[in-house]
């Protein structure tokens, strides 16, 4: 029998802690935690106290209730940093930078105190015990370096369950990545995904290859094509998890279990909602929109139905597990990061990805849109495993999205593929997106959000 997801005892643990009475649900406890974050918002910050004005807290008496409570934005961070703080600046532990999507915007600024980062420790310590414990040696190809940083507060979890963890930061040069899975003899390692494909990749083709031996690996930070999952699971012999999370969720947001069929949130302490990019409205259970969320014990800087900008669903039902937690599906993509092309369509990296990723002799890729002489270009650098480059091979696969296809079918959009000079190339901690390069590019989807970003 599939053993069931750890953050289930976590979660009923955390109730009773609460004082939550026996048998009371997830739902009462969430309902309970964002009263309180509401009362505790509109009393210790500026921002909350206008937004929130007209609200009693009591007055949400149902979690159905928390969709008639307005958004928060990215702008909205920022544009008013201090307005947002909830404590006094000698209660902050740790503040994170964001740049925004727009090259002008001023950056988001986030705050969190040390009990804020020590619950993103607890939520990493049982969701890392589905697939780690303390016979493992784990590698954390994420930033490390600064107290509080993600490599940090993972290493603190690890560290709660007696696994050893090398911090090595992100992957700027496979051989020195790959050296370090052997000297370390790793069990299991954490990465984001591009770069643990390309240094996938680039093990296999040393010669003579020496195997690499894991038992799982956690992948995070960005979208998790399909593709990457297959060719990991095939070069090293291990399974595949998934987690999802942004800085403004405190880093950890949802993480998968051994059934490996969906994302368990943490609960506890982040409330999710699906609604539809376009009116905002609530979604039913199993169907895609914007994944919202609201912080439920953060103190420095609460965030009430923050947009994320990511694509996703609740799955409908029981996980195959045996919990019957709510669970979130793999993030599609983020809205404001596709370009718009046209007739309507739209293209993103995560669709990219998809297509291209898939081909044994990519190592990595880079994509840009720019405006041809009598239609846009599409211009697509895919830098090889070996020689020889099949960038005939490389075009057939991306012409699988059908939108595309259409597209230059119709004369209405060219394709370049471009062999990069780069082997094993990895894009260190920087945000893969399309530049779009259009004279007239009005076209990017507004910005919604903001993906898990890196910061030291």
């Amino acid at each position: 029998m599939m053993e069931v997801t750890p953050l289930d005892d976590w979660m009923a643990r955390r109730m009773h802690a609460s004082g939550m009475p026996p048998g009371a649900g997830p739902e009462r406890y969430q309902l309970e935690r964002i009263r309180e974050t509401v009362g505790y918002a509109r009393t210790h910050s500026r921002f909350y106290r206008a937004r929130l004005a007209h609200l009693d807290p009591s007055s949400i008496r149902s979690l159905a209730d928390v969709a008639r409570l307005p958004f928060t934005y990215p702008g909205d961070l920022a544009a008013g940093f201090a307005d947002l703080l909830c404590v006094s600046p000698r209660e902050v532990e740790r503040i994170v930078t964001l740049s925004t999507s727009g090259t002008t915007a001023p950056p988001k600024r986030i705050a969190f105190t040390a009990a804020d980062q020590e619950l993103t420790v607890d939520f990493f310590h049982h969701g890392l015990s589905t697939f780690t414990d303390r016979t493992d040696r784990v590698v954390v190809f994420m930033p490390g370096a600064a107290e509080g940083s993600v490599g940090d507060l993972l290493r603190r979890a690890l560290a709660k369950l007696g696994a050893d963890a090398t911090i090595f930061g992100p992957i700027s040069e496979c051989g020195q990545a790959l050296e370090t899975l052997f000297r370390s003899r790793a069990s299991c390692v954490v990465g984001i995904p591009c770069q643990l494909l390309a240094l996938s990749r680039y093990a296999r083709s040393r010669v003579p290859a020496k195997p690499v031996r894991l038992k799982s690996v956690l992948l995070s930070a960005d979208y998790v094509a399909p593709a990457i999952i297959s060719a990991l699971e095939a070069s090293w012999h291990c399974r595949v998890y998934g987690h999802y999370g942004m800085t403004e969720m405190g880093l950890g947001g949802a993480v998968e279990c051994r059934a490996r069929a969906g994302y368990h949130m943490r609960e506890p302490d982040l409330l999710f909602e699906i609604v539809d990019p376009g009116t905002g409205a609530p979604v039913k259970d199993g169907e895609f929109g914007e994944v919202v969320f609201s912080t439920l014990t953060h103190r420095a800087m609460p965030l009430i139905r923050y947009r994320t900008g990511d694509l996703a669903r609740i799955l409908p039902g029981p996980c195959p597990c045996g919990s019957s937690s709510k669970r979130l599906d793999r993030v599609r993509g983020r809205l404001h990061e596709a370009v718009k092309l046209e007739d309507g369509q739209s293209l993103s990296m995560a669709d990219l990805d998809d297509a291209l990723l898939g081909d044994p002799g990519v190592s990595a890729f880079s994509a840009e849109l720019e405006t041809g002489a009598e239609r846009d270009l599409l211009r697509l650098t895919v830098h090889p495993v070996r020689e020889p480059a099949d960038t005939a091979r490389w075009a057939a696969r991306v012409r699988t999205i059908e939108p595309l296809d259409r597209l230059i079918r119709r004369n209405r959009l060219d394709l370049e593929i471009v062999r990069g000079n780069v082997p094993f190339f990895t894009t260190g901690t920087a945000k893969r997106r399309i530049a779009d390069r259009r004279k007239a590019s009005a076209g990017r989807v507004p910005a919604r959000g903001t993906p898990f970003t890196f910061a030291e």
